[in-house]
């Protein structure tokens, strides 16, 4: 998760910085400017990061923040494919992976609690 939101930190600030590197569509449906991509997903990532902190701590909140947080992220870049679509969908599938993660470790803690 520390990964994906440091990455999607580099994305923000890239897309905020120098408007040149991507590729910018017409008649794209969700039509932001390339800056306010930047904004939306160094927010996105700044959070991702915080959570993950969060998540090795030990924070029981942080899992259920994390796949909120991820699953936004995972719907921020599935929005920026036209943008950069390798790199979007690289950190859709960390997105994925990580939501799945979170919750399997939940699960399998639940698991072992009924064991017990």
């Amino acid at each position: 998760m520390i990964f994906g939101g440091a990455m999607a930190v580099f994305e923000g600030i890239s897309a905020i910085a120098t408007d040149s590197l991507f590729v910018t569509t017409r008649n794209y449906v969700f039509e932001f400017d390339l800056t306010g991509w930047g904004w939306i997903h160094l927010i996105l990532g700044i959070i991702l990061v915080f959570a993950g902190f969060a998540v090795v701590n030990g924070a029981m909140w942080a899992r259920y923040f994390g796949v909120a947080i991820a699953g936004l992220g995972a719907i921020a870049n599935f929005l920026w494919l036209p943008y950069y679509p390798l790199w979007a969908l690289i950190l859709i599938a960390v997105n994925v992976l990580v939501i799945w993660a979170l919750c399997m470790g939940m699960h399998r803690e639940a698991d072992e609690g009924l064991t017990a």
